[in-house]
């Protein structure tokens, strides 16, 4: 699948891979910052932002995704860093090409199943009509009565696009996502040690990687250390930019 990227700056290549519902564009600031010291491919994942979209949307899948963008972009050894769902996608791919990749970041997300918790935004999505909704103000509007956090819905009206005049459109696939989301949450399969450099960034208010998972992150990634950004929840890089730059310097 050929994926839509952004390249930034020269050096070492690192590779920034996205959440659900997100894309490319939620780390351009983190990518031209890591830009003056790194080659920064910053992806949208299938089903996403302007990458293609396919029936097919799983961890093993997406995983080869990487590894074919690797490929045809002839990247070596590169520093993938992944967040949430994109962070669930850096680990398959490190238990499927151990060899392919020089470090591993993993930003808020563990190794483990999760159950489905974006049902509530996704009905949301589902409730808008487009036929009828023409204007983003008329869609936050509508999206509000179903999600009440401001900052989530204008996380996700960043994927509102013009499709044509006066018709608007989201960038994912929401059918396909809504179709698949119990696989979003499942875990990695062909699991063994990991034994490249790895970091785990949390935050302190997210729920995503509790203290009891630290053990089961140890025994996949033996060479690994998890860090905890404070006053920051799920979206760590864009609630606490400089204290989650800092960490990636300590570590890269």
């Amino acid at each position: 699948m050929n994926l839509n990227f952004k390249k930034v700056g020269d050096g070492v290549p690192l590779i920034i891979l996205h959440g659900l519902f997100g894309s490319l564009d939620n780390w351009m600031g983190i990518a031209k910052t890591l830009g003056e010291h790194f080659e920064v491919y910053v992806l949208d994942a299938r089903n996403h932002g302007q990458s293609p979209h396919d029936n097919e949307f799983n961890y093993e899948v997406m995983a080869d995704d990487l590894y074919e963008f690797i490929h045809v972009h002839h990247i070596v050894n590169p520093i993938i860093l992944g967040h949430s769902m994109g962070g669930k996608i850096a680990m398959q791919f490190a238990m499927n090409y151990p060899n392919m990749l020089a470090k591993l970041i993993v930003a808020d997300i563990a190794p483990k199943p999760y159950p489905v918790h974006h049902r509530q935004i996704i009905d949301g999505l589902l409730s808008l009509d487009f036929n009828k909704i023409k204007s983003r103000t008329e869609a936050d509007d509508e999206l509000s009565k179903h999600i009440a956090d401001l900052s989530v819905r204008q996380f996700l009206l960043k994927n509102l696009f013009w499709v044509e005049k006066e018709k608007l459109a989201w960038r994912f696939n929401l059918p396909i996502i809504n179709q698949n989301i119990e696989i979003v949450g499942k875990g990695l399969i062909n699991i063994h040690p990991f034994l490249k450099p790895t970091l785990f960034i949390r935050g302190e208010k997210s729920n995503y990687i509790l203290d009891s998972d630290v053990e089961e992150i140890n025994r996949i990634f033996p060479n690994s250390e998890v860090k905890t950004i404070a006053n920051s929840g799920h979206w760590v890089h864009a609630e606490q930019p400089q204290a989650f730059m800092q960490i990636l310097r300590e570590f890269l």
